[in-house]
């Protein structure tokens, strides 16, 4: 299968990127928001905004899930209902129980589940760059391949289905390591009357350098923390870490943390839903 219609349920953030990206490729694509207006303001792609999940599963190959969290999954793939048989790339940050739970609702609705959660924001969405951490089984790889690379400037395949889902525990708590800790830099440099760009600097093309340091810090220098991967989320998925941990027998002091200055920065902002996850700087 060379071209399989895919329906998009939730075109959020993520979603609208990924939407964008599939039809640049000339996937054919129906979607389903919760809030009509975000699925319409895409239909300049060439995609069909629908109005009911059930709807934008009829006829699909693929169902693509990127919803908020495990609870909301469920609840719409219920609604959509899809056919016996049809395969399902479930996109979403949900953790390890939410990912058992994806694996017992494929098994109810005879669903071919590929867990697939991304590494990734919105520009990587837009631009077709995410990393794919797909798992499920062997024989979909060749029905997904255009809709993965569509996606993604990477797929890593990883075993039975949910294990996607237990490695982005892995590397979302070193992606909150990061942002907190230039967080923690920038405000301590700042609290000691230095300069905090010349952190920034200082870390510059060394072997502790990252981008990310310096995409999330200049956001945190400016005080401006336009949305790409937002607090709230953030602290929702730094809670699914910390339910990993505590299953995995590892202690959760440092996500712990982490979390805590999440929710600080949530007190501190008119609406932590509208801020990146930059703003963890105010927690501090």
């Amino acid at each position: 299968m060379t071209n399989p219609v895919v329906a998009v349920l939730g075109t959020g953030t993520m979603g609208a990127g990924m939407v964008r990206s599939l039809r640049r490729s000339g996937i054919p694509v129906q979607m389903w928001n919760r809030d009509p207006a975000r699925a319409q303001a895409l239909t300049d792609t060439g995609a069909t905004a629908c109005g009911s999940p059930a709807e934008a599963v009829a006829g699909a190959d693929v169902v693509l899930t990127m919803l908020f969290d495990a609870d909301a999954v469920v609840d719409v793939l219920r609604q959509a209902a899809p056919p016996v048989g049809t395969t399902w790339l479930q996109c979403s940050t949900v953790g390890v129980e939410g990912a058992d739970r994806t694996v017992a609702l494929a098994d109810e609705l005879g669903l071919v589940l590929v867990d697939c959660p991304v590494l990734g924001t919105r520009e990587p969405a837009e631009q077709g760059a995410l990393v794919l951490l797909a798992s499920g089984p062997e024989h979909t790889r060749q029905e997904l391949a255009p809709v993965l690379d569509a996606l993604g400037s990477r797929t890593l395949w990883l075993g039975h289905a949910g294990a996607g889902s237990r490695l982005k525990m892995a590397c979302n708590a070193w992606l909150f390591m990061v942002t907190a800790g230039a967080a923690q830099s920038i405000a301590l440099a700042r609290g000691l009357g230095v300069d905090p760009q010349d952190f920034l600097s200082a870390i510059a093309g060394g072997p502790l350098d990252t981008p990310y340091a310096h995409a999330k810090g200049a956001q945190m220098l400016a005080g401006e923390h336009p949305l790409s991967f937002g607090l709230t989320g953030a602290a929702k998925d730094a809670r699914l870490i910390q339910a990993a941990l505590r299953t995995a027998g590892v202690s959760d002091r440092l996500d712990a943390a982490v979390l805590a200055t999440m929710d600080a920065a949530a007190a501190s902002v008119e609406d932590p839903a509208a801020v990146d996850v930059s703003a963890i700087v105010a927690g501090l």
